[in-house]
Order: C-alpha cells, then sequence, then structure tokens
C-alpha cells in the first residue's frame, strides 16, 4: 500500500510539472510594431517639444533606444526588408512602392518572418497595413505565413471610410482574412487595429508562442481631400500647436501612442508581458512641410522621407523586453531594418547560419548584453531609376544623385524649411550636430559630384568632406559598386486597368488568377 501511495504522490507530481510547462511558451512571444513615417523628432524621447509619447517613451526608456538604426526611404522597400531579412536591391523592391493597380508583389519565392516563425510553433498574426502585393490572392498575407490578418493591402486609405484613390482608380479597402470586411466602416483605423491586436492577444493560448506584426496606419496620411484625420479628443489634446496641419499630425501620433499604451497594458494583463520581446520602428523618416501632405518632424536631421539624407532613413526605434540582460540603454551600434528577421528567427529557437542569402546580422547580443554590434556597414540603397544611391560605412556616408531634383535635399521642421541651427540642450536621445556653415546648402551637389559626410561627428549632414578625401570617396564608390554588381531589376511594374475596383464591387480585391495565367502560358 506504501508502495503504491508513493507511487502515486510520484505520478501527481510529474502531472504538476508538466502542466505547468504548459501553461507558458518557452519562446518568447514577438510584438513587432511599424510605425508609417513617423519623423525623427515626432516622439519625445528624442527630444520632441510638441508631441508627448509617454506610452512609446516609457518602453523605450526602459528598454533599448536605437540612435544608429537605418531603414529604407519608403514603405514598400523597408516591408519588404523586414519580412525577408533581405535588402531590397535583392527582391526587387528598391524602387518606389507597390501602388493598387500594379500587378507585382514580395516575390513568392521569398520566405518572410512569419512562415519561419510558424515553423517554430509560432502563432502568426498580422494586423494593419500590408503594403507588399495583393494583385494575386497568392500574395496577401494570410498566403505568406500569417494565420490571421485583420487590416488593408495598400498604402495608404481614409482613417475612417477605409476608401483610397489610387492612380485614378477609387474603391474599398480592408480585408479580414483574405475577404473584404465591411463592418470596419465609420470606426477610426488607429482604434479598431489596437481593439484587435488586443483581442488577439487575449484569447492567446500562452503555451504557445505568438508572432504578431502591427503595422499601424499611423502617420501615413490619407488621400489628398483629408490627408490628416484623428477623433477630436485627440486634436484636442493640443491647442498650443497653431499650425492646424500640424495640430491634426499630433493628434495622429497621440492616437499612435495611447495604442501602444493599450498594447502594453493588454500583455500586462494577459500574463504575456514577461516573455515579450517588442521591437518598435518607423518604415522611414518622416515627411515634413506638406511632402506627401504631411507635417512629420526629422529636425535637426537633412532631408525627408525618400531620400537618401539621415531624415529619410535614420529610423526612430527601440526595442523593449524584460528579457533584456542590460535595459535602460541608448545604443549607438550600427543596425539596419535587415537585421531585424535573424534576430527574430534566433529568439525563436532558429539556427541562423542555416539560413542563406540573408543580409540581415543576429543582433540579440547586441541589444540584450551591450556587445558590439557585427554590422560594418549600411547600403542605404541602389536606385537605378531615380539614379541615385547611398552608403554608410563606419563613421563615414557617400551620397550620389538625389531624388525631386534636389527640392527635399534641405533642412525642415515641421512646416517649413530651416535656415539655421541653434544646438538645443543635450538630452539622451537627442541628436548632437556641430555648428552650421554658411555654404549647407550649396556645399554639396550629389548630382554633380559625390558628397562625403562623417556621420558620427556631422549626423545633421553640414559639411560635405569629400573634396579632401578622395581616396575615401573612390573606396565608398567601390562599396556601392560591389553591392551593385549583385542588384535585381527593380520588379515594377506598369498599371494594369483590370485592378479598377469599378470591375469587382468597388473593393481593392486580388484580379489575376494565377493558375489560370500559368495554364494559358
Amino acid at each position: 500500500m506504501m508502495k503504491n501511495h508513493s507511487l502515486l504522490v510520484f505520478i501527481l507530481l510529474v502531472l504538476v510539472f508538466y502542466t505547468g510547462e504548459a501553461t507558458s511558451s518557452t519562446k518568447p512571444h514577438i510584438i513587432f510594431i511599424l510605425a508609417d513615417d513617423l519623423g525623427w523628432n515626432d516622439v519625445s524621447f528624442h527630444g520632441s517639444d510638441q508631441i508627448p509619447t509617454p506610452n512609446i517613451d516609457k518602453l523605450a526608456q526602459e528598454g533599448i533606444i536605437l540612435m544608429n538604426y537605418y531603414v529604407s526611404p519608403i514603405c514598400t522597400p523597408t516591408r519588404s526588408a523586414i519580412m525577408t531579412g533581405r535588402h531590397p536591391i535583392h527582391t526587387g523592391m528598391q524602387h518606389g512602392t507597390v501602388t493598387g493597380p500594379l500587378p507585382y508583389g514580395l516575390p513568392l519565392n521569398e520566405t518572410t518572418i512569419a512562415q519561419r516563425l510558424k515553423m517554430h510553433g509560432y502563432s502568426t498574426h498580422m494586423v494593419g497595413k500590408w503594403h507588399l502585393g495583393f494583385f494575386a490572392k497568392e500574395y496577401i498575407p494570410t498566403e505568406r505565413g500569417f494565420d490571421t490578418h485583420f487590416g488593408y493591402y495598400m498604402g495608404k486609405e481614409d482613417y475612417f471610410e477605409h476608401t483610397t484613390l489610387e492612380d485614378k482608380y477609387w474603391g474599398f479597402d480592408f480585408h479580414k482574412n483574405g475577404e473584404v470586411y465591411k463592418p470596419v466602416f465609420g470606426q477610426y483605423s488607429t482604434e479598431i487595429f489596437t481593439s484587435e491586436a488586443q483581442r488577439i492577444l487575449q484569447q492567446h493560448d500562452p503555451s504557445q508562442p505568438l508572432f504578431m506584426y502591427f503595422a499601424h496606419q499611423a502617420v501615413h496620411s490619407a488621400d489628398p481631400d483629408q490627408p490628416l484625420q484623428a477623433p477630436a479628443k485627440y486634436v484636442q489634446r493640443f491647442p498650443t500647436i497653431e499650425n492646424e496641419d500640424r495640430r491634426m499630425f499630433a493628434a495622429m501620433v497621440s492616437a499612435m501612442d495611447d495604442s501602444i499604451g493599450n498594447l502594453t497594458q493588454t500583455l500586462i494583463d494577459t500574463g504575456l508581458y514577461n516573455n515579450t520581446v517588442i521591437f518598435f520602428t518607423t518604415d522611414n523618416g518622416g515627411p515634413p512641410a506638406s511632402f506627401d501632405y504631411n507635417y512629420a518632424n526629422n529636425w535637426p536631421l537633412r532631408g525627408t522621407k525618400n531620400t537618401m539624407w539621415e531624415g529619410g532613413v535614420r529610423g526612430t526605434g527601440f526595442v523593449h523586453s524584460p528579457l533584456l540582460e542590460k535595459p535602460k540603454r541608448i545604443s549607438e551600434d550600427m543596425l539596419h531594418v535587415c537585421d531585424w528577421f535573424p534576430t527574430m528567427y534566433r529568439l525563436a529557437g532558429g539556427n541562423v547560419s542555416e539560413l542563406t542569402n540573408l543580409d540581415g546580422y543576429d543582433v540579440w547580443d547586441t541589444l540584450s548584453k551591450g556587445t558590439t554590434s557585427p554590422r560594418k556597414e549600411i547600403l542605404h540603397n541602389i536606385d537605378p531609376i531615380g539614379n541615385f544611391s547611398a552608403l554608410r560605412r563606419g563613421d563615414y556616408k557617400i551620397v550620389i544623385g538625389n531624388d525631386y531634383k534636389g527640392k527635399w535635399d534641405g533642412w525642415f521642421n515641421a512646416i517649413g524649411p530651416v535656415d539655421d541651427y541653434n544646438p538645443p540642450p543635450l538630452k539622451p536621445g537627442r541628436v548632437s550636430c556641430p555648428p552650421r556653415p554658411a555654404n549647407a546648402t550649396t556645399n554639396c551637389k550629389p548630382t554633380e559630384k559625390p558628397c562625403l559626410f562623417n556621420i558620427r561627428n556631422d549626423p545633421c549632414e553640414f559639411y560635405n568632406i569629400a573634396p579632401w578625401n578622395q581616396d575615401l570617396v573612390k573606396e565608398l564608390q567601390a562599396r556601392v559598386q560591389a553591392w551593385n554588381v549583385t542588384a535585381v531589376t527593380p520588379a515594377n511594374q506598369p498599371i494594369d486597368p483590370k485592378a479598377d475596383p469599378k470591375l469587382h464591387g468597388g473593393y481593392w480585391v486580388p484580379w489575376v488568377n494565377l493558375t489560370q495565367s500559368r495554364a494559358i502560358v
């Protein structure tokens, strides 16, 4: 009888042990939050004195603030790099964006991070903006590794009506798991995305690791007739901002900040927080002074969204997690958006050395332990159609050519160009630049000759040092050329009139049947 009793106790202890193991995943949950068109100076942890972002700041300041982190200069290329860990020049995504009626997307031979994480047992969910092609159903999120998707396919839309005008075609663009989803009409994007993300967390089985890719619409502009939109309760928070457009932009940022606060609280309430890693990044620099009908702020960095200047490619970003060994730091290490793929894969238990053709590095030790980043070079882009490129190697950056005929090559605050620079008080998280020389606007003409900057000492790109550093210019030109040899042709395609929502009930939906197309071929 005593033996039987001991055996019963042993069995019960084993059951309790394994039941406890099953209550929470041993792999971390991964929450990847992507802001859209957020400028360097649009968050208060970088020094913004106009827009308080307390929830974003708390996560950033208790995590790792990234000061030398870079993204692509515009939406689609950055998103392709997040999904694949490959530079856009290697996937054909290096020029422009995938607008609605263009029949191309992220190549189907690319394995996405969602697909990789599913192989390691993750539940995968996407909320928000896709912008990687949808002309055929094989390209939409639920066919690219996501168990669920709640959001829209294109690059912009009305925040309330969820309609958009793209290349003269107008229609409704909101989808749930591959199907048109109309009940969201009239509801504000940031709020409904947040509610969906919270629902996913609340219903998630904690024994399974979770990956959530939360790609905000905020703070991208909507259509030109009413480009900036937010509920009145957010606009009312900023009575001291005189410019109406900047005030509306601030309201949009504030709504996103509330969203991130609510999402964080839900992680805590559901017991998931202690085993979660949160990545936060913008997709590109901000569009100020009515660029793309928007009023972001990259000050004091030079340039805007879709330029090679620091204001276009230096990304606002941080990593937050109770799993960080050395949190509450500001990192000056060089990081690139391609690095997130192998870093997340490693967190999921994958062997990064088994992955091929990656352009990213596993930087988890850099983030968690403070070890030196393995990255020494960043190709900002090579655009063979726009005929411009830029690369940073160590402290030095070369800029070759420009876009918009130089219109956006200067320095801007939210509402217009700025012709002087008075260094603000030096605080953690702020960029510090040397005095601005009188010839700042004329000493660099990248369409005539390559320009060279020491980004560590001159992050505002005031001083073109190319004239007396020609050996270094030639060295960096050679590096650009070495990258260019590996580039593929841009995948861009001409407009296909068959995409017109009028032909599809008024909705933006896939319009090409690849199975039939292949059968015809």
